[in-house]
């Protein structure tokens, strides 16, 4: 067997991963969720770094032109603690509302539905939120693949559809329903229950883009391999 058909067998290897990944809903592992969450924490540990160091850096000016105290020592440090605890309590980040995911570009649109999701899933029963953290890592992993994907293509649009309409509209129908009568069954069914089935088939779909475009890419690979034996080392062969 050539390199360049150990390096086809990778990528098919890689390509059955991804379709097993998605058949069998990804693994447990910490995803984006826990990711944003420690970028978020670092975010507001720089915000209150640089409030507390631009207060300190006043208290200094002033002491040059006037003698603070120990009064003036004493509201340093208030003023410090109290920024500590009012930027801690702050969001990192603005809010994503579900209106505007429509009109997110298309490299940013996984990211912007993850956040969104992450903030709908405090009201979500248990066992949808365990899909709403299955969801955000098919976005985590579709996000490079539509980087390299133009805005207008239908593959874009496929995603958009689903991801930035569909999904919020579906969350917005559960969300009207009565919180009392979400577990009540109705023809056999639970709109919990209900949830929990719409989100695993999102989940699914967002696997299969996921898998046909990284199907593109690894065919691409493989054209490219084939070209480079046939340009250079059949060259060698015969040379």
């Amino acid at each position: 067997m050539s390199e360049v058909d150990d390096q086809i067998a990778r990528a098919r290897a890689t390509l059955q991963r991804v379709t097993e990944d998605y058949r069998g809903g990804g693994g447990a592992d910490f995803g984006p969720a826990r990711r944003r969450k420690v970028q978020d924490y670092g975010r507001r540990l720089t915000r209150i770094a640089a409030v507390e160091a631009a207060i300190l850096v006043a208290a200094i000016v002033i002491g040059f032109v006037h003698p603070i105290g120990l009064f003036g020592v004493l509201l340093v440090v208030f003023a410090m603690v109290a920024a500590a605890v009012l930027l801690a309590g702050r969001p990192a980040e603005r809010p994503v509302r579900a209106e505007r995911l429509a009109a997110s570009d298309i490299r940013t649109l996984p990211a912007q539905t993850e956040r969104w999701l992450q903030q709908q899933r405090p009201a979500l029963p248990a066992p949808a939120a365990a899909m709403v953290d299955r969801i955000g890592r098919r976005l985590d992993t579709l996000s490079p693949q539509l980087a390299r994907v133009g805005a207008d293509t239908p593959e874009a649009g496929e995603v958009r559809k689903l991801v930035a309409e569909q999904l919020p509209a579906f969350l917005a129908d559960y969300g009207r329903v009565p919180p009392s009568l979400r577990a009540q069954e109705r023809n056999g069914r639970t709109p919990d229950m209900e949830l929990v089935d719409g989100l695993k088939l999102i989940e699914q779909e967002i696997g299969e883009m996921t898998e046909r475009l990284a199907a593109g890419d690894l065919d691409q690979l493989a054209t490219r391999g084939r070209y480079l034996e046939m340009r250079y080392k059949d060259g060698e062969t015969t040379g």
